[in-house]
Formats: C-alpha cells, structure tokens, sequence
C-alpha cells in the first residue's frame, strides 16, 4: 500500500518483520435472508458489516473514532483463498479486498449514516485505487450480510450520486459477504501505534481530519 509513495521505503524498512499469521476468525452471517422475510427481527443490539475502501489503516483509523462503533478490526474479505496473509493479498491474486470489519450499535448510528462517513472518507469513483495504492485489493467494496443490508447499501449510493458528492461514477461494489479474516496483529490499530511512520502523516492523518471535520459532532468523546 506504500510502495508508489516517495518515502515508502523508509516505512517498509523501518516495519518490523510480519510476525506469522495468527489462525484467521471466519465471521458469517447470523440470520438468513429467508428467515427474515418471512419473520421480520426488531433492530439489533448490534450490527456488523464489512468495507474495503482502499488501505485498511485508514479506514480503521477513521471508523475507531465514530460514536456508537464499538470494534474495527483490519482484515480481508471476497476472496478465494482461505486464511490469507498480507503478503499473498498484496499480489493481488488473492481476490481479496483490505477491509475493515466494523461492529457497532445501530441505536447510536444507523447503517446509512454510517455509509455516508464511507463515502465521504474515499474515493468511491476510483476502480481499484485509492490515491497511490492500486490493484485489486484496495478496491471500493461493501459486503452486505441481509437483503435489508443490501437495499441500504445501494439506497446510500443512489442519494450520493444523485447529490452529486463526487464528479465521477461511484463504482462500489456491492456483494454478498462469504467471510472475513483478521488480518495479522501489526496491522491492527496501525496509525494508532505508528502515527510517527510517513505514510500515516503524509496519507492517513489527511483523511482523518477531513473526517473530523465533516462529522464532528459524531466523534467519540475523549
């Protein structure tokens, strides 16, 4: 995800050496779409979906700080290999999308507000990049569990194109999500830990603050 940037070469020799992947936790989905059409459930204590909007560390970074998000975690989801590690996901052959898997408590924020910080914080109209990262995997990606997830999705998109928040085409896909697998321990809470690193000064802390500008009256309280 650094390797365009000028100064990549100094995070990348700076990184510590990529520990072994941990066994990957597989999330799948807790309700069937037939079970819910045929008996509608009340909304749930809480909810989970997963994103890819292009390198993972930013993405986390924002969403750890919206109110009623009560866990990110980096990962990788919609591929074709099992358990992947970062190393293979970044050939792009993989198939898989860096995402991150948010879990969060839809009475404080519902699934379309918090789609619409998604759309906000990238680049929804770039196939497979964001900025300097290109291929596959950094790809704009929402990975709905249930048909309503799906229809929200797609609602969110209709309204940002018919506002026309972004010049270009939204090419976001939106699929059903199979699974999703925790990415290695040194990529979790990554700007949190390593904010000194050039990629997080120079790439991440832009988008965090625009996020915080946008919204602020959704950060968390300090």
């Amino acid at each position: 995800m650094i390797a365009a940037l000028p100064l990549s070469a100094v995070i990348l020799a700076g990184d510590p050496p990529a520990p072994s992947p941990p066994a990957a936790r597989v999330s799948v989905p807790a309700t069937s779409r037939a079970a819910q059409a045929a008996s509608p459930s009340p909304t749930p204590a809480r909810e989970t979906i997963a994103l890819g909007g292009g390198c993972f560390w930013c993405t986390e970074a924002v969403f750890e700080e919206l109110k009623g998000v009560d866990r990110v975690e980096a990962g990788y989801s919609g591929g074709t290999v099992p358990n992947p590690t970062y190393e293979q996901v970044s050939t792009g052959e993989t198939g898989h999308a860096e995402t991150s898997e948010i879990t969060f408590d839809p009475k404080v924020i519902s699934l379309h507000d918090l789609l619409d910080v998604f759309f906000t914080v990238h680049d929804p109209t770039t196939l497979d990049r964001q900025g300097n990262d290109e291929g596959t995997q950094y790809r704009s990606v929402i990975f709905y569990r249930d048909a309503r997830q799906k229809a929200i999705a797609e609602q969110v998109i209709r309204e940002i194109a018919q506002k026309r928040v972004w010049r270009d085409k939204i090419v976001t896909e939106v699929v059903p999500f199979k699974a999703f697998y925790k990415a290695e321990d040194y990529h979790q809470e990554y700007f949190k830990r390593n904010g000194e690193q050039p990629y997080c000064q120079f790439v991440i802390a832009p988008k965090v603050a625009k996020f915080r500008r946008h919204f602020l009256s959704r950060l968390k309280t300090q």
